[in-house]
């Protein structure tokens, strides 16, 4: 009797590490990856990351966490990416513009960010399916030391001031913050404004007491950091397409199963369709709420003014990869 039961105790045994290991999950641990947000979770970056993050939850049946820190609470971009280059970083996961990406080195991801590159919302997003937005996504990783999960986009991003601004002759003289690569600050020479270097975390201050008087954002992050209190003029002159990287360090990649790193590509798959939807809709509805609290918004009839104060910010910009810039552009020209 005691044989028997012995028996079927390891038959129980065997057959459960038979189906754990059918299922990928022998080896696995159960895992939590911090990840951070500088937008507050009402924007369409933190809207996707939350996506990302349930589905992830979802797929792993709650084996892999997803503890997000949204509104810049565990740092500003360079405090975040600064830890996460480091070993043993507890920031796992960052929501990173590819702006920010071109100004740790990554060259590629800095073709982004050149402005009026992108026609349309939907020519990007026909583009991040090519071999030419993964091998981008990819060049982190030699760079860095991180991963590219997934691409986002908050909007086109446009000017807003203190003052209102009708077109590219109001900027002259103007003190302006704007983002510390090659483009934006050539940009910004071509507008004649005066560069003032501002930490995001510090802007709305910087714009309420004077500092400077023109920033720039996708309209959604405009309403959701309530920037149209202090700086009540938004230009949509949408300059550049707030094109995003979600990256994970090597060092947690590794950590994970196969199993446990597809479904972070999958569920970034997902995070992807649901920004895109996310942002096809939201800007009407921000515009609306813009006007309705007393933001003046204008609008631009046409862009060619404002692509020739930047024309050769655009040559030099994209003189680091041509043949690359070549294939981004593409997508706006079917």
């Amino acid at each position: 009797m005691r044989r028997a039961l012995i028996s079927v105790c390891v038959l129980t045994v065997f057959f459960s590490m038979f189906s754990a290991c059918k299922n990928g999950k022998a080896s696995e641990k159960e895992v939590t990856l911090v990840m951070a947000e500088v937008n507050p979770a009402e924007t369409i970056a933190g809207q996707m990351d939350q996506a990302f993050k349930e589905k992830v939850e979802e797929l792993s049946g709650g084996s892999i966490k997803i503890d997000l820190q949204c509104s810049g609470i565990l740092g500003d971009v360079d405090s975040v990416v600064n830890l996460m280059l480091k070993p043993n970083s507890t920031i796992h996961i960052h929501r990173m513009s590819a702006v920010n990406m071109a100004s740790y080195g990554c060259s590629q991801s800095s073709l982004l960010g050149i402005p009026y590159t992108f026609a349309s919302k939907e020519a990007f997003w026909e583009f991040t399916k090519s071999k030419a937005a993964q091998e981008i996504l990819d060049e982190p990783i030699e760079i860095m030391g991180l991963k590219g999960l997934f691409y986002g986009e908050e909007g086109f991003r446009n000017f807003f001031s203190t003052v209102k601004i009708s077109g590219v002759k109001d900027f002259e003289g103007l003190s302006a913050r704007g983002t510390n690569d090659v483009a934006m600050q050539g940009l910004l020479a071509g507008l004649k404004t005066k560069s003032v270097p501002v930490n995001y975390t510090d802007l709305y201050a910087k714009l309420q007491t004077g500092v400077i008087s023109v920033a720039e954002q996708p309209i959604a992050n405009y309403l959701a950091n309530h920037f149209y209190q202090v700086a009540p003029y938004m230009i949509l002159d949408g300059h550049t397409l707030g094109v995003m990287e979600t990256v994970i360090t090597m060092e947690a990649w590794n950590s994970l199963s196969e199993r446990q790193q597809q479904i972070l590509l999958e569920a970034g798959k997902y995070a992807s369709e649901f920004c895109k939807n996310l942002s096809a809709s939201e800007e009407d509805r921000v515009k609306a709420q813009l006007i309705a609290n007393g933001a003046t918004i204008t609008e631009v009839k046409d862009v060619k003014p404002w692509q020739e104060v930047c024309s050769d910010v655009v040559k030099e910009s994209s003189s680091v990869d041509p043949a690359l810039y070549e294939k981004i552009l593409a997508y706006s020209k079917k």
